[in-house]
């Protein structure tokens, strides 16, 4: 086999994987899954993902950051209204459930507009586990995985 084709198996293997991040031992161990941006249709976005956490503590999601916009919130959702936040508790053994409808990361004041196909990366920030990037696809407009 040659080098080529290693680097491209094991870029594929890793791929394929969810996204982690480590911390101390018995202390949080999270797990990415999940993440879809709806292509937008103005200057701003929203971003979904799961969070799992299957360490032993708990952890916040304390901030998101990407190169698409200088301005990434996160924002809950209750009784059909939204407000910022400036984080999100995950539990231990339990998961943040970022929906279409519910808790969401906000992108405001685009520098460009994604496509559909195209990937858009950005980092979570916690209070304990290490930062995560994640590389997020850009669905159609009206993608939502909970109606497939």
């Amino acid at each position: 086999m040659n080098r080529g084709t290693a680097l491209a198996g094991a870029a594929a293997l890793v791929t394929g994987l969810a996204l982690t991040g480590c911390s101390p031992a018995g202390g949080p161990e999270l797990e990415v899954t999940g993440a879809f941006m709806p292509q937008p249709v103005s200057d701003m976005a929203a971003g979904f993902l799961v969070v799992k956490n299957i360490g032993g503590s708990t952890d916040r999601l304390t901030s998101v950051t990407s190169s698409l916009s200088d301005s990434v919130t996160i924002h809950e959702t209750r009784n059909q209204a939204m407000r910022m936040v400036t984080s999100f508790e995950i539990p231990a053994g339990g998961e943040l459930d970022l929906e279409r409808g519910g808790n969401h990361i906000m992108f405001m004041d685009l520098k460009e507009r994604p496509k559909q196909g195209e990937t858009v990366a950005l980092k979570l920030h916690f209070e304990k586990a290490d930062p995560i990037t994640v590389d997020v696809p850009v669905k159609e407009t009206t993608y939502n995985p909970k109606k497939q």
